[in-house]
């Protein structure tokens, strides 16, 4: 299986250099596209299209730096077969999301993804509706022990979680490379209440690099309200998926995705 490459990777997604090059460097924006949802169009009607190997092929050719997947327990859209094939012919890298669960967990040990991030999961859930519990001694065990795995791997790990500073700590005791910050509540409210989510997401941004956590972000994001998070100076990583793959309804995925990278360049620049 071909090897996955570095998430530190720069312009032109060159896999040489080290992720504090690309701290240094401004804190360049990675946009890591999700196909879960062109998945969810194919398993509709239980065919083979649209495909979401194809998807990603398109998403990188518009600017996209990774792909996201999330293969979950009840494989209600992207299946075994999409991410092994996805292992083999992204010339980007690979976020694998999945639950704590040890049938993910050894597909992902047999995979190595360039990434993997553990994500809380609900049979009844429309989407990941949350962060990863972390609030008691058991939940953190549980997760401790999944992250542990994918580390022995040689996986890169990151834990989805919500922005606080509780959980953001309980991250870098279980020595994760990263963690990805819920803004689903960001992204759900509007006027003051939304520019209190926007300094909660801040806050623990700050904390997480402080604490030598790299920070993603993610769900809920859209072209019309991205910019405020991706302007926050220690967030290096969006996985944005269902905007761009309705946008990419109506112009294609390929410039539906070259729009978003580009307001996240202005954002940064």
């Amino acid at each position: 299986m071909r090897a996955q490459p570095d998430p530190s990777a720069s312009e032109g997604h060159a896999q040489t250099g080290s992720l504090q090059f690309v701290l240094k460097a401004r804190l360049l924006m990675r946009l890591y596209v999700n196909i879960d949802h062109v998945a969810t169009v194919r398993q509709a009607r239980r065919t083979d299209e649209p495909d979401p190997v194809r998807a990603a092929v398109l998403a990188e050719l518009g600017g996209a730096d990774g792909i996201t997947v999330h293969l979950r327990e009840d494989r209600r859209h992207v299946q075994d077969r999409d991410v092994r094939i996805l292992m083999e012919t992204a010339r980007t890298g690979i976020n694998l999301e999945l639950a704590a669960a040890s049938e993910v967990l050894a597909l992902a040990e047999a995979w190595r993804p360039m990434q993997a991030t553990l994500v809380p999961e609900k049979r009844e859930e429309v989407t990941t509706e949350g962060g990863l519990a972390l609030d008691t001694p058991d939940a953190r065990r549980h997760v401790a022990a999944a992250a542990d795995r994918l580390k022995a791997a040689g996986i890169r790990t990151s834990l989805f979680i919500d922005p606080d500073p509780e959980a953001v700590r309980a991250s870098v005791q279980m020595g994760v490379d990263a963690v990805e910050l819920h803004t689903g509540e960001y992204a759900n409210t509007r006027g003051a209440e939304r520019d209190a989510q926007l300094g909660r997401l801040r806050r623990a941004a700050s904390l997480g690099r402080s604490l030598g956590l790299a920070v993603h972000a993610g769900h809920g994001l859209t072209y019309e309200n991205v910019t405020p998070v991706a302007v926050v100076p220690e967030i290096e990583e969006l996985n944005i998926g269902h905007s761009i793959i309705s946008r990419a309804v109506l112009v294609g995925l390929e410039r539906a995705t070259r729009e978003m990278a580009e307001i996240l360049r202005r954002a940064r620049a």
